[in-house]
C-alpha cells in the first residue's frame, strides 16, 4: 500500500528511473500476487525470496541478497518505506555501499523499545540522508532526536494515497454479501502482534470480550496465520468456533478489507496502519496496545488505546469497556490530518528530485 504510489508518482515525473525490490521478507505467494494485482504495482524485477525466520536470520538474509543488487545497479537513491526488518536491513547495506537512503514514514516513535519495529524505525533513521515524515508529531520526534533541517520533509501520508485512489473500486466489494453481514451490523478484528497474539492470556481476554461483543453484531477476523496458529496451540479453538457470530476468514485482499473496514461498526485491532486507515474512514478503531507511534489518530482521528494491564495485555473488562464507549461516543469532526490528501507520494518524488539537483 505504500509502494503502489511511489512506483506511480516516480514514473508520471518523468526524471526519475527505477528498480523495484521485492525481499519475499512478506512471502505469501496467494496475498502477495493478489495486492500487487489489486493495487497496480508493476512486477518487481528482482525478487531476495528471503522468506519466515528470526529477526536476525531474516535481516541478515536481506542484507546478504540486496548488497550484490545495490553493487550491480549503482543507484542513486535506495527508497526504504516502513519499519520492517527489511526497512533497516536494506537500509544498512546502502549507507555501507555510500548509497544515499530515503525513509518513507520517518519519525514514528511508540517509545515501547520491546516492540522491533521501534527499533527498526530508530535506527533507520538515523542512518537515512532523507527523511520522510507522515505527521507532525514525527517532525517534531526526529526534531527532538538531533535530526532536522533541510533532510527531514513533512510530506504526507502514502498509504492514504492508497485508500483515496482505490476507495471507489472497494465499494463494488461484494465482501459482505460472501460473508453473510450487514453494513455497520459487525465489528473488524485484526491481531499479529505478539503481546496479543503470542500469549495465551490474552487471547482468553480477548475470546471472552468477542463472546460479549457478539451478542449484538458479527464479528469478521481475518485471522494472521500465527495467530490461528497459537489459538489451537493454547487449546482456545474450540472456544472461538463456539461463538456463533465470530466469522474467522483467511487474510484478505486490499479492496475487500478497505470496503470490510468502511461499512464496519468498529474496529479492534493492533496494527498501526489500521489506525490510519480508520481515521480517513471515520470508523471507531480500538488499538489493543499500550502506546501508538501514530498519536495523530487519537488527537485527529477515530482511534482510541485500550488500557492494557500491569500483566501486558488488554483484560476482557478494558476491551469491553472501550468498545461500548467508542460505539456511544459521537463521531470526530474537523477534517483529516494535515497533508492526508492523497498526493504524498508526489510530494516525496518532489523531494527526491530536489535533493538529486542539490548533490
Amino acid at each position: 500500500m505504500k509502494i503502489a504510489p511511489l512506483m506511480e508518482a516516480f514514473a508520471a515525473s518523468g526524471q526519475i528511473a527505477t528498480t523495484l525490490v521485492h525481499t519475499g521478507q512478506h512471502y505469501d505467494e496467494r496475498m502477495s500476487e493478489l495486492f500487487f494485482r489489486q493495487l497496480g504495482i508493476p512486477e518487481p524485477e528482482i525478487n531476495l525470496e528471503v522468506g519466515s525466520g528470526s529477526h536476525a536470520v531474516q535481516t541478515a538474509e536481506v542484507m546478504k541478497r540486496f548488497e550484490p543488487v545495490v553493487i550491480e545497479r549503482r543507484p542513486d537513491w535506495v527508497v526504504v518505506v516502513g519499519d520492517v526488518n527489511s526497512t533497516i536491513a536494506c537500509a544498512l547495506v546502502a549507507v555501507k555501499l555510500e548509497t544515499k537512503v530515503a525513509h518513507v514514514e520517518a519519525g514514528l516513535r511508540s517509545y515501547d523499545r520491546s516492540m522491533p519495529e521501534e527499533i527498526n524505525r530508530l535506527l533507520t533513521d538515523s542512518i537515512s540522508d532523507l527523511l520522510l515524515a507522515s505527521e507532525p508529531d514525527a517532525v517534531e520526534n526526529l526534531r527532538r532526536e538531533g535530526l532536522d533541517g533541510e533532510k527531514v520533509q513533512f510530506v504526507g501520508n502514502v498509504m492514504i494515497d492508497t485508500l483515496m485512489k482505490h476507495r471507489a473500486r472497494a465499494d463494488q466489494s461484494r465482501i459482505l454479501s460472501e460473508l453473510g453481514v450487514a453494513r455497520g451490523g459487525y465489528v473488524v478484528v485484526t491481531l499479529h502482534r505478539p503481546s496479543n497474539a503470542d500469549r495465551a492470556e490474552a487471547l482468553s481476554e480477548i475470546l471472552g470480550a468477542f463472546e460479549e461483543i457478539a451478542k449484538d453484531v458479527d464479528i469478521v477476523f481475518p485471522m494472521h496465520p500465527r495467530t490461528r496458529k497459537n489459538l489451537s496451540q493454547f487449546g482456545l479453538a474450540d472456544r472461538a468456533a463456539r461463538i456463533k457470530r465470530l466469522k474467522i476468514v483467511e487474510p484478505l485482499g486490499y479492496l475487500d478489507y478497505l470496503k470490510l473496514m468502511a461499512d464496519s461498526r468498529a474496529v479492534l485491532t493492533d496494527s498501526g496502519g489500521v489506525q490510519e486507515e480508520t481515521t480517513i474512514l471515520g470508523v471507531p478503531c480500538l488499538t489493543m496496545r499500550p502506546t501508538t507511534e501514530r498519536p495523530i489518530t487519537i488527537t485527529h482521528g477515530t482511534n482510541r488505546l485500550v488500557p492494557v494491564g500491569a500483566d501486558g495485555y488488554c483484560s476482557q473488562n478494558a476491551i469491553l469497556t472501550s468498545y461500548r464507549d467508542a460505539i456511544a461516543a459521537k463521531p470526530k469532526h474537523g477534517g483529516h490530518p494535515p497533508l492526508w490528501d492523497g498526493s504524498a507520494a508526489k510530494r516525496i518524488a518532489a523531494c527526491l528530485l530536489k535533493a538529486a539537483c542539490a548533490t
